[in-house]
């Protein structure tokens, strides 16, 4: 029975003016490019996407230019004794030549270790060749990356939804305004009555006092709503990046849709499949992954090439004598840290096992959401059935009393009972109508029904 007046409810709002309802939807596009949380967000995914270009820039080769200029005293000196060798071998050569042919004075020679003065400028070249970490970490920054996107992503559902429950909670307050206006006709013109009974001698002074009661109390009501019509309307164009006193096009009473109908399965599957938090968790589990091959690489070997050519010498001169390259392979290989890698592979492994954990928790919790934001949905519809059949019924009492008000039959008393039913009922169907708006955003934004497809998400 309630499917088919839901279908009927459908129906009944599916016939509306297509350029309005692209009002909202040129207002969500709007606060996806302005919010000024959603940039933060972009903001954190540039990072991740810099932070991946890093990664990426260690597989290439690395240029430096190093240059050194030392001046040096004292320190260790290498002693040559050529003195002490040749002097003795020069002085027999010459006794035996009987002349002085050779010099037997040659002192003893002292090398300082250091020189004193001395510079050497040269480019060094480094290029990795078997480098594990360098493969795991860009990996992991390209996990991180993903994640930030889907996490930036999820936001934006999630203002979406927002963007919509201000909006039509902006509208809830134009038409709670309204409603307010109407009911002080009605009041005036209850006083207007009560006023002429009174000087008929109809009714006593107290009908009129009780007509000017009820007026003041709705002028007490309406400075509530318009309080509320202010600052839901800040609150809007606050989620839009606007003056909160901007200017918002109103959607027509008629724009309020049901042009949907849903099944609880289906937005199930759709959820576990298109929610973007899942996205987000699994790069994070696959990041952990890499984790715990990172932590392994710490067993294997590293090699790298290094090329030098520059020039050195006791002073700068770039001549052909005075350059020099030089060209390395460079093996290390750490054969013992105090178990720190193995630490940290365990600590990985606990991520990874917590973070699989996090999105089993994930999968019952969005099938959860999704349960309640269908159910709310349904009992929404339901409402606002119940509410345009009592306002129907509540407008029917209230016309067949007023009459006899105003010909004097029925007392003040009854009138106003009449009317506060009324507006009660009115007001209730307005709240209703745009509750069933703002559930109906809500359970988009659970089963994943709105298409970020046109989202620039590198924006």
């Amino acid at each position: 029975m309630f499917r088919r007046c839901l279908i009927s409810l459908l129906l009944l709002f599916s016939a509306t003016a297509a350029g309005e309802e692209d009002i909202l939807k040129n207002y969500i596009k709007e606060g996806l490019v302005s919010n000024l949380a959603l940039q933060q967000q972009a903001f954190d995914l540039q990072k991740s996407l810099k932070a991946l270009e890093e990664a990426r820039g260690l597989f290439l080769p690395s240029l430096d230019l190093i240059a050194r200029y030392s001046r040096a005293q004292g320190g260790r000196s290498i002693e040559f004794p050529v003195g002490d060798i040749i002097n003795p071998m020069q002085e027999t050569l010459n006794q035996l030549l009987q002349e002085q042919v050779f010099p037997a004075n040659i002192e003893n020679v002292s090398i300082p270790f250091l020189r004193e003065e001395e510079q050497e400028t040269k480019m060094r070249i480094v290029q990795p060749i078997f480098e594990p970490k360098i493969l795991y970490n860009y990996k992991i920054q390209k996990n991180l990356a993903n994640s930030r996107s889907a996490e930036k992503d999820a936001f934006a559902r999630q203002l979406v939804n927002e963007i919509k429950s201000a909006y039509f909670n902006y509208l809830r307050t134009i038409q709670i305004l309204q409603l307010i206006d109407r009911t002080d006709e009605l009041l005036t013109e209850n006083l207007r009555v009560s006023e002429r009974l009174f000087q008929n001698n109809k009714e006593t002074e107290e009908v009129v006092l009780r007509a000017k009661v009820e007026l003041s109390e709705l002028d007490q009501n309406r400075a509530i709503a318009e309080k509320n019509h202010v600052l839901a309307a800040a609150y809007f164009n606050f989620l839009l990046n606007r003056d909160l006193d901007a200017e918002i096009i109103i959607l027509s009473d008629d724009v309020l849709t049901f042009d949907h109908s849903f099944d609880l399965t289906s937005a199930e599957i759709n959820a576990l499949a298109h929610r973007e938090e899942f996205v987000q968790l699994y790069q994070a589990i696959e990041a952990s992954g890499n984790s715990i091959k990172l932590a392994n690489s710490a067993y294997l070997p590293r090699l790298n090439f290094v090329f030098d050519f520059g020039f050195q010498g006791t002073n700068y001169a770039f001549g052909k004598d005075d350059d020099f390259w030089q060209a390395s392979l460079l093996l290390q290989w750490n054969l013992f840290n105090g178990f720190s890698d193995r630490a940290r592979k365990q600590q990985a492994q606990l991520e990874k096992r917590r973070l699989e954990t996090q999105y089993a928790e994930l999968e019952k919790r969005i099938e959860l959401e999704v349960t309640e934001a269908y159910h709310n949905l349904l009992v929404a519809a339901k409402t606002v059935l119940a509410s345009n059949d009592r306002v129907k019924s509540a407008a029917k009492s209230f016309n067949i009393i007023n009459r006899k008000y105003t010909e004097g039959i029925t007392p003040q008393i009854e009138f106003l009972d009449a009317r506060n039913t009324l507006t009660r009922s009115e007001a209730n169907l307005i709240i209703s109508r745009y509750e069933y708006q703002i559930r109906l955003a809500e359970f988009e934004r659970s089963a994943a029904l709105y298409s970020l497809e046109n989202f620039d998400k590198n924006n």
